[in-house]
């Protein structure tokens, strides 16, 4: 579809007295750029829209509390970026993972491709690349794996592609994950291993082999050397950049006809790598994943499917068996042992199980990886246990790809991790949604004709839960007084949902519109601490004006939810943190607080952490409890006992949560919107 096709539905005819700076790309829209460093490098295209009011998908299986909404913007001006989903591992070419935020235009990753009857596994590579807030769901399997994804993202199930979310019937009606269904892939990739002091012993006991008397004999002495078990050039850097970061001094050897290995002439570093080399009492599970990543590269072998170790070295079969075991890896023994010594291990359990050693012990030797060819299977059982609504809007990324998919955490993924709105309109849906915002100037008008249609039911109407409402461009072309005022006329009720204070230049007019039919705002109050305010979140509001502005609009006889985020562990998770924060919005008169504990995300994870061990450095082994390896969310049990100190506060101060309070609370909207039902004469459309 053309940029003319797409914005003929969003726009009328641009009045004739009506003037632009320039001469917009997109037919219909006046396009303005303004001098003030606020706006600096932003573009608005300023459109008459055909409708205002859209209705969010789904009927009576809808999994948000409002089915209608307002927005009088598309794209956002507040250049949000927390809460991301950038963490979801995607498998590689190579046959490692990487978090999709840290993915590049032009890597090598794995997508399928058709072969007769049969997807495979294929290399591809990243087209394109963005990221866009949307609100998020998570999707939870039966084997532990969770993806965090819009409702619009489609997985591959055993029939077919479907979206996260859906109906059955009616406009938003499309295939859709329901509880039971099975998805194709490998399963959730292992955490990879910390290059730790144990790991990278196993590693070296594995691959260095002494020589006879420990070396040899030349003019200037005996020079101490050790044999790689394997010539591979891989293996070779490791070992040298290992032992170097050990502290021992080495040089590479390669005797013809004798392999690769590693010399030194100093006692010292003889005694260091002998006692590197040394196997413990009791390893421990890094030692062993070192280990075992080891003997993979100097043993192993990964052809036609089959993964195998064939030991020469007989004295290393028994740990080899024990360090496979403990992972609670399944193997079978092939008795080979002839005359030069050979027995040979073969790792059960197919792909799953291969990715699995893959990504859990990390060999240096990338080429034995591989898994393109091999058949998507279903032998995982990838059934959908739950699918639920984060209730965020979360920054989530999106790749292009050369096969049109690619695997995350192990399941068949459509290219479309959050595909943002304004690609609809023939905009790009990473930069241009920071910098090019649609503003429908007509808003007001539009709305009021559409409250007026006989057809219209007075339904409740939600605004800021797709961009926000009072983001900085609102101070500027001033949509929301016009909107608070037809919906104010026609008594219909609305709730708001926003970061900011600019929602009190309204007060008067939500003041009265409180008189006249129910309204009800949500805002963000994380903590009080002025000072850890400064340190962590000064380009916000203060925590102080945020409370005031709680109580205002209290005051002002609306109902204001709270979401209390971030909650900092070890910073603002006290007790006496909590009920500060939680008597504070008692007494400025919130309805309902709801916690939401830090969320480190892939970029704002390295931020925060910085920022913690330089301010913090005592809590930085909490944080690593917490969310061990690269996850983003802290630990369930963590987040039940948060939740449960919020819950004890709000019972000292009077705010036990309630049903009726939880279902004003505002915090999402589906991905995609379908258009109410419309009224005579007038079509209710995306925009």
């Amino acid at each position: 579809m053309n940029s003319g096709v797409r914005w003929s539905h969003l726009t009328e005819s641009t009045p004739p007295d009506a003037s632009a700076p320039v001469q917009p790309p997109l037919p219909g829209a006046v396009v303005r750029t303004f001098d003030t460093p606020e706006f600096a490098g932003m573009t608005f295209y300023e459109v008459r829209a055909k409708s205002l009011i859209n209705r969010v998908p789904g009927g009576d299986d809808r999994r948000v509390p409002f089915e209608y909404t307002v927005n009088p913007y598309r794209g956002c001006t507040h250049a949000c970026s927390y809460c991301l989903a950038g963490e979801t591992p995607v498998l590689m070419a190579d046959g490692r993972t990487k978090p999709i935020a840290e993915l590049r235009v032009g890597d090598a990753i794995i997508g399928t491709v058709r072969d007769g009857a049969y997807r495979r596994y294929a290399v591809t590579h990243v087209r394109d690349k963005w990221s866009t807030v949307k609100p998020a769901y998570r999707v939870t399997l039966r084997d532990g794996t969770e993806l965090v994804a819009s409702g619009d993202h489609r997985f591959l199930t055993d029939r077919g592609w479907k979206h996260v979310t859906g109906a059955r019937a009616g406009a938003a009606q499309r295939p859709h994950l329901t509880t039971g269904n099975k998805l194709m892939g490998t399963g959730r990739f292992a955490e990879p291993p910390k290059e730790s002091p144990e790991y990278r012993r196993g590693y070296l006991h594995a691959v260095l082999r002494p020589e006879p008397e420990q070396g040899y004999r030349d003019p200037y002495g005996t020079v101490p050397r050790f044999r790689l078990a394997t010539e591979e050039p891989q293996v070779m850097s490791r070992v040298i950049g290992y032992l170097r970061e050990s502290g021992a001094h080495t040089a590479e050897f390669a005797p013809a006809g004798r392999g690769t290995g590693v010399s030194t002439y100093a006692r010292r570093d003889l005694d260091l790598i002998t006692t590197l080399r040394q196997r413990p009492a009791e390893p421990d599970p890094e030692w062993a994943k070192g280990f075992l990543a080891g003997i993979f590269d100097a043993e192993g072998s990964h052809t036609q499917g089959l993964w195998r170790v064939v030991h020469t070295d007989l004295e290393l079969v028994e740990p080899t068996r024990e360090a496979l075991r403990g992972f609670g890896f399944q193997f079978a023994v092939e008795d080979r042992v002839g005359p030069i010594g050979l027995l040979s291990l073969r790792l059960l359990g197919g792909l799953p199980e291969k990715l699995r050693f893959f990504h859990l012990t990390d060999p240096a030797v990338t080429r034995r990886r591989a898994v393109q060819g091999v058949a998507v299977k279903g032998a995982v059982p990838l059934h959908v246990e739950r699918i639920e609504p984060l209730g965020l809007e979360l920054p989530l990324w999106d790749i292009t790809t050369g096969t049109g998919d690619f695997i995350a955490n192990g399941v068949v993924s459509h290219n479309c991790f959050a595909r943002n709105t304004h690609t609809y309109l023939d905009l790009d849906a990473g930069h241009d949604f920071d910098s090019k915002i649609v503003v429908k100037v007509n808003a007001a008008e539009v709305l009021r004709r559409e409250l007026a249609a006989p057809r219209w039911g007075g339904q409740s109407i939600a605004m800021g839960t797709n961009v926000d409402c009072y983001q900085r461009a609102e101070g500027r072309y001033r949509l929301m007084p016009g909107i608070i005022s037809a919906l104010s006329d026609w008594s219909n009720p609305f709730s708001i949902l926003t970061k900011g204070t600019l929602i009190l230049r309204d007060l008067p007019l939500l003041a009265r519109a409180a008189q006249r039919t129910r309204v009800s705002v949500s805002l963000s109050v994380g903590f009080l601490d002025e000072g850890l305010w400064r340190s962590v979140e000064s380009g916000t509001p203060s925590p102080a004006r945020r409370v005031d502005t709680v109580r205002r609009l209290t005051d002002a006889g609306m109902r204001v939810g709270v979401l209390m985020a971030p909650i900092l562990p070890g910073l603002t998770d006290g007790e006496e943190h909590v009920d500060a924060t939680v008597r504070a919005l008692a007494e400025a008169g919130a309805a309902s607080v709801t916690p939401l504990v830090l969320h480190l995300r892939t970029g704002a994870r390295e931020w925060y952490l910085r920022w913690l061990h330089a301010n913090h450095p005592g809590l930085v082994p909490l944080y690593e409890r917490l969310y061990p390896g690269r996850r983003a969310f802290a630990s369930a049990d963590y987040q039940r006992l948060i939740t449960a100190r919020v819950r004890r506060a709000m019972r000292r101060h009077g705010l036990l949560p309630r049903d009726e309070l939880a279902r004003d609370l505002v915090v999402n909207e589906p991905a995609e919107e379908a258009p109410a039902a419309p009224a005579a004469g007038v079509q209710l459309t995306l925009l």
